[in-house]
């Protein structure tokens, strides 16, 4: 009987080794081929984030500002940018351009008209490199009017920060003719040109937080 069974031992030990090489074997084979890197979302951070713009006055000056409350989530696929994706959400009415008189202006019909259209809001269909950046095509909505635009963008980097968070960093903009999206009041000056110009650059600058 013992001898039978150191028997068995034995040849368990002799077909085992190889069993276990092969196994590890495989599993290095599978990391090597996995990702080195997966796709995440990100969260904007709103305390570390800015959507500002500016707008010519009078011809002679511009006028910036900014919008303070908005929300967001970026898909980032570092390893295919074509698979990244981003939706944001801004609040129409939280406009600020330093002017109390100013921004109450913008947020009624004349311009934003924020009491029948809260948000502001744009979710990319591809996102795509090019030269030494990338570029967000998608929808942008504004005061209900949607219109097909490219924003031009960086990732500025990529960190873990003190706290345990991996963080991204972007900055991007556009500019887009405030006519196209409803915002269309203006009035045209004794002298020639508008009061208030139809181009709006938009200047993006958005930290972001991987979900856990």
């Amino acid at each position: 009987m013992f001898g039978h069974s150191q028997g068995v031992s034995r040849r368990s030990g002799r077909v085992g080794k190889p069993i276990r090489t092969a196994v590890l074997t495989a599993a290095a084979a599978l990391s090597l081929a996995a990702p080195a890197v997966a796709a995440g979302t990100y969260e904007i951070d709103l305390s570390h984030s800015s959507v500002g713009f500016s707008v010519r006055h009078l011809v002679i000056s511009n006028v910036r500002g900014v919008f303070s409350d908005f929300s967001g989530t970026i898909l980032y696929d570092e390893e295919n940018i074509g698979n990244s994706s981003v939706e944001v959400v801004i609040k129409a009415d939280s406009i600020d351009t330093g002017n109390e008189d100013r921004d109450n202006h913008l947020r009624n019909p004349d311009f934003f008209d924020t009491a029948n259209h809260g948000a502001i809001t744009f979710k990319s269909d591809s996102i795509r490199k090019k030269g030494n950046g990338y570029v967000a095509a998608g929808t942008l909505t504004i005061r209900g009017k949607s219109n097909r635009v490219e924003i031009p963008f960086e990732i500025l980097g990529k960190i873990n920060d003190p706290w345990g968070n991996t963080r991204i960093g972007i900055s991007g903009g556009l500019s887009i003719d405030r006519q196209n999206f409803g915002v269309s009041w203006s009035k045209t000056m004794d002298a020639g040109g508008l009061m208030v110009g139809n181009e709006v650059p938009i200047e993006l600058n958005v930290e972001a937080v991987l979900k856990k």
